[in-house]
């Protein structure tokens, strides 16, 4: 189940999406508001999405946040993994933070395994394969 944080991060980045790419960065109060995300916790998940490379920071008076690059080159999968980390419902099925289940017998044939492989592909294929613009569209498209 996705994590409130992580709906917080995707409606934040959503928001920058929406804004000029050559415009002037966006206030974290702004956002905030705009997003219906606490402050305090916004500017945590926001240091987490610069660290990551998605964003830029300006500081001072005229200060704010902005996309680091186009909102059509960042995939809500990518924010996701950044906040809450691998895709995979179970640990032997993740790509990037493998870890046996302590009571499995037989990863090879286990059919909790190849389901949840299944899950994990799927999933990641949606979210890897909508970027920000795409997501900001659908959000347009449906109002």
């Amino acid at each position: 189940m996705l994590t409130q944080r992580s709906r917080y991060a995707l409606r934040a980045m959503l928001i920058l999406a929406e804004q000029p790419v050559d415009g002037a960065p966006m206030p974290m109060n702004r956002i905030a508001a705009q997003a219906n995300v606490p402050r305090k916790f916004l500017e945590l998940i926001l240091a987490d999405l610069r660290e990551a490379g998605f964003l830029l920071s300006t500081r001072g008076k005229m200060g704010g946040y902005r996309l680091a690059r186009g909102s059509h080159l960042i995939s809500l999968g990518e924010i996701i993994r950044v906040i809450e980390g691998p895709l995979a419902l179970v640990p032997c099925v993740s790509r990037t933070a493998y870890r046996s289940c302590g009571d499995c017998h037989d990863e090879a044939s286990c059919a909790i395994r190849r389901a949840f492989a299944r899950v994990r592909d799927e999933t990641a294929r949606i979210l890897d394969g909508t970027s920000l613009a795409n997501a900001a569209a659908e959000e347009l498209a449906a109002a």
